[in-house]
């Protein structure tokens, strides 16, 4: 079996979805079956409406990226899971997503998968860290094995060195820089080559 990775996220303004795109493309590199999906959006029109980069993100998206699903995760044999931050913590959409996932965890469905992490906030020391560590609570329940990026490769510094998962710092207003792409990409390398270690191939 070849490996499949599930690269599900949540992104209001598109720094979220920027990174994980780059996640996809790492571990499509090293063959790997990938489904990008997002996860619903659950804010009210209003608050969407009243930032015009929000209301932009999900116009460009709706039609592009398929909502996920809990088929997905059945599907995947790794995960890459992305949030931007919310207090230091994982955004509503993606807990609520995660929050449907009692019959596939008590099936035993992500047993053993390895599963990684991403992060987005407004500023360096907003939450970064500790939003990858709530997603990562998630995962110790499942069961998986989690697949951090860690000090692996040099590139990674460039990125800011976050050994935790690729996190951007979006208060500038700009999407992640080619620096963070790359670290996103190689964290998708690593999680497929992991994922297919972990297969026997």
């Amino acid at each position: 079996m070849g490996v499949r990775v599930a690269v599900i996220y949540y992104s209001a303004t598109g720094n979220v979805h920027a990174l994980a795109q780059a996640v996809a493309k790492g571990a499509e590199s090293r063959n790997a079956e990938v489904r990008l999906r997002r996860v619903p959006e659950l804010a009210p029109d209003t608050a969407i409406d009243a930032n015009p980069a929000w209301r932009a993100h999900v116009d460009a998206t709706k039609d592009t990226v398929p909502e996920a699903t809990v088929e997905d995760l059945e599907w995947g044999t790794a995960y890459a899971f992305g949030s931007p931050t919310r207090y230091g913590n994982v955004a509503a959409q993606l807990k609520q997503y995660m929050d449907l996932t009692g019959t596939q965890w008590q099936a035993g469905v992500f047993h053993s998968k390895p599963v990684t992490s991403f992060t987005s906030s407004m500023n360096m020391h907003g939450g970064q860290e500790s939003t990858l560590l709530s997603m990562n609570n998630v995962f110790y329940h499942w069961g998986c094995v989690i697949v951090p990026p860690g000090y692996t490769d040099p590139l990674l510094f460039a990125a800011g060195g976050n050994p935790y998962g690729t996190s951007w710092a979006s208060g500038s207003g700009e999407l992640p820089d080619e620096a963070t792409l790359a670290a996103a990409d190689y964290q998708g390398r690593h999680l497929a080559d992991i994922a297919g270690r972990l297969a026997g191939a």
